[in-house]
């Protein structure tokens, strides 16, 4: 259950490269600090270019994967970061999975700094053609898996983080707010994601828990490509967007990294734009 929408239109390695030092010169930033990463499925996925960042910054990781499928490749990744990271099953829709990782991560970590929701999933054929034809079982998924798991893991994350000043940050797209082509019942799931974040932050606020959206631009993940004609999507938020190109999985990454951070320390329930000012163009 990958991210779906936005995917990196990959990155040129010299590109890469400068985007990542950008966190080497916070390598001490997130020092210490427990989070947990709920969304990496590969090495395209957004999530892992948020945990990246967040590795480079110093920050102990907790990684989970959904299935034996993606297991390995959780786990092969896990190998590559500095701090060895702890790796757990954890299907967001089984609620029993949802609190043995929360106990594991408690008996395996104390406490939770951080936790980033990168998960989203509607079926293939609710992503292209007639919205009005969305199947009463699709919107039920597309809800469930993207926007409720996020209240699910607030729920389970939030007594870890007391006392801590924790940060809990989600991934959303332009697709929640506008209209975009073949988004259809993935665009409504967004839509009640940023919603819960605006709830979820209003009442974990008392804690010193903040609450959090990151708005991705298209990025070019295995799992965005699932929707329908959406090569022209990226193509048009390039050609359209104030910085004229797509945007990168580390500037996203780094975008986690500083919510989680306590540069943001007074931000919270707010929904964070990365995607090169598309979002502002009328036309």
């Amino acid at each position: 259950m990958a991210m779906m929408g936005p995917p990196p239109v990959t990155a040129e390695d010299d590109d890469f490269k400068t985007s990542r030092k950008m966190t080497s010169g916070c390598s001490h930033l997130l020092k210490g600090k427990k989070i947990a990463v709920f969304g990496v499925a590969n090495k395209w996925s957004i999530a892992w270019g948020i945990t990246q960042s967040l590795a480079q910054a110093g920050a102990q990781i907790c990684l989970t994967y959904l299935d034996e499928r993606t297991e390995e490749k959780v786990r092969e990744l896990a190998k590559t970061l500095q701090h060895h990271p702890l790796v757990l099953p954890c299907d967001v829709t089984q609620d029993d999975q949802v609190e043995a990782v929360f106990n594991k991560i408690k008996h395996e970590f104390g406490r939770l700094d951080g936790l980033i929701h990168a998960i989203a999933f509607a079926k293939k054929e609710e992503l292209e053609g007639s919205f009005v034809k969305t199947s009463r079982d699709g919107f039920r998924v597309a809800l469930d898996v993207s926007a409720y798991s996020l209240i699910s893991l607030a729920r389970g994350a939030a007594p870890l983080m007391e006392g801590t000043e924790g940060s809990i940050v989600t991934l959303s797209y332009l697709g929640g707010w506008r209209v975009i082509p073949n988004y259809n019942v993935m665009g409504v799931a967004k839509a009640a994601l940023e919603a819960s974040v605006r709830y979820l932050a209003a009442e974990l606020g008392e804690k010193k828990i903040r609450v959090n959206c990151i708005s991705a631009g298209p990025i070019n993940t295995l799992a965005a490509r699932g929707i329908s004609g959406f090569s022209t999507l990226v193509k048009h938020a390039a050609d359209k967007a104030p910085l004229r190109r797509n945007i990168e999985a580390a500037e996203v990454g780094d975008t986690a990294l500083y919510l989680c951070s306590p540069l943001a320390r007074g931000v919270t329930g707010e929904i964070l734009y990365v995607d090169a000012g598309y979002h502002i163009i009328g036309m």
